[in-house]
């Protein structure tokens, strides 16, 4: 029985390495996918600077470590992305009223504007993200990285 369970462990140490490798496989799809469309739609934006200026489109004057939080960027990292999307005239930063210390990111018009230019972009990501999976499968495998997510956050 030992050596079943060897076996049965080998195997899923295998199907789980080559699922990890194949996650890091889907998110390098998913990051040059944006940035071909991006370059097509003549949009100097990183793939980074999507995520703050989406994250801004959800939700408009909100602080740096709320847009941290979401995005899953460290401090330092988007204090380069705001400064790289403020130099573009995309976001302003703005003294909080409650706490000075905090800034608050706001949304330029030109900001607001480039939603309109991006957002059949993100829709057709979506699309073939989707295509020719079903529902049903689609949230199987979200509950699946639920539980990966999980697991590795108990650590």
């Amino acid at each position: 029985m030992s050596a079943y369970l060897c076996i049965m462990s080998k195997a899923k140490s295998d199907i789980t390495i080559a699922f990890n490798k194949k996650l890091l496989m889907v998110n390098t799809a998913f990051r040059q996918f944006i940035q071909c469309k991006l370059k097509e739609h003549n949009v100097d934006l990183t793939f980074e600077m999507l995520q703050v200026m989406a994250c801004l489109w959800n939700e408009d004057s909100i602080n740096q470590q709320e847009i941290a939080n979401t995005t899953v960027k460290d401090k330092a990292s988007m204090t380069y992305l705001i400064d790289n999307l403020t130099k573009r005239g995309l976001v302003s930063r703005l003294e909080d009223a409650n706490d000075r210390r905090n800034k608050l990111i706001l949304l330029t018009e030109q900001g607001k504007l480039l939603k309109v230019k991006i957002q059949p972009v993100i829709d057709e990501m979506h699309a073939v993200t989707g295509k020719n999976i079903d529902v049903a499968k689609l949230k199987e495998f979200m509950a699946v990285l639920d539980k990966i997510e999980s697991n590795l956050k108990m650590r």
